[in-house]
């Protein structure tokens, strides 16, 4: 073998493998009970595909609890109510364990399925080109270089009264269940980041009473782009 065609090789060996594609982009969307992820989620994706998917290229995805649910007991081999206490953010005691092991053949323990739908949020993620609404999504993903993530919130009064409206609760109800929904979500994150960490913090933050869905849209677009998340 030459000399040339042996420090070819060598040098071939020295270069990094670029081949592996870096994980993301993904977008988290976390928000306060009573304002609009939901409608900020399907505008950022009706909009990322609309504007900047060519055709061929793979779309923008939303993801939210549904569809995790779904991917999670599918590979777990269970119905998706078996893992909807995750979502609440709830763990089995060491004796309700014990209880529901000998009480249902679609056991699994709660580690397990923790993990599972971690895994299933950051599978997702690292595949790239998805909106993630709500789930810890945050806590899971903000390690990753090409991420964004948003937090939506407003006033407590002004979320109060959208849930009055939407669900016809009278203001104590309304009051009561705002701030359940937000504790549940809150230890959420804690619950896949861990408490104290700074896997829970945002990058941009809006306030839903002033900013209409579409102004909300129109800045995370903006801000993927000189993040360079978009092109």
């Amino acid at each position: 073998m030459s000399y040339t065609v042996l420090k070819y090789l060598v040098e071939k060996n020295r270069q990094p493998n670029n081949t592996q594609k870096e994980p993301g982009p993904v977008v988290t969307i976390s928000r306060q009970m009573g304002c609009p992820g939901n409608r900020v989620t399907n505008l950022l994706v009706q909009e990322l595909n609309q504007r900047y998917c060519l055709k061929g290229e793979s779309q923008w995805n939303g993801l939210a609890k549904e569809k995790i649910e779904q991917i999670a007991a599918e590979r777990l081999g269970l119905p998706k109510e078996e893992i909807d206490y995750v979502f609440e953010a709830k763990r089995k005691g060491a004796m309700e364990e014990i209880l529901h092991s000998m009480s249902t053949k679609y056991y699994k323990s709660d580690q397990r399925i923790q993990n599972t739908v971690k895994g299933v949020i950051r599978m997702e993620a690292e595949k790239g080109r998805v909106v993630i609404l709500g789930r810890g999504g945050v806590a899971i993903t903000r390690d990753i270089p090409r991420s964004l993530h948003i937090q939506v919130e407003a006033p407590f009064e002004w979320r109060v009264l959208r849930v009055e409206e939407m669900y016809h609760f009278d203001n104590k109800s309304a009051q009561l269940y705002v701030n359940e929904i937000d504790k549940k979500r809150e230890a959420m994150r804690v619950y896949f980041g861990g408490k104290g960490t700074d896997y829970t913090r945002f990058d941009l933050t809006f306030n839903a009473m002033t900013l209409s869905v579409k102004e909300i849209v129109d800045i995370i677009i903006y801000t993927m782009e000189v993040r360079k998340l978009i092109d």
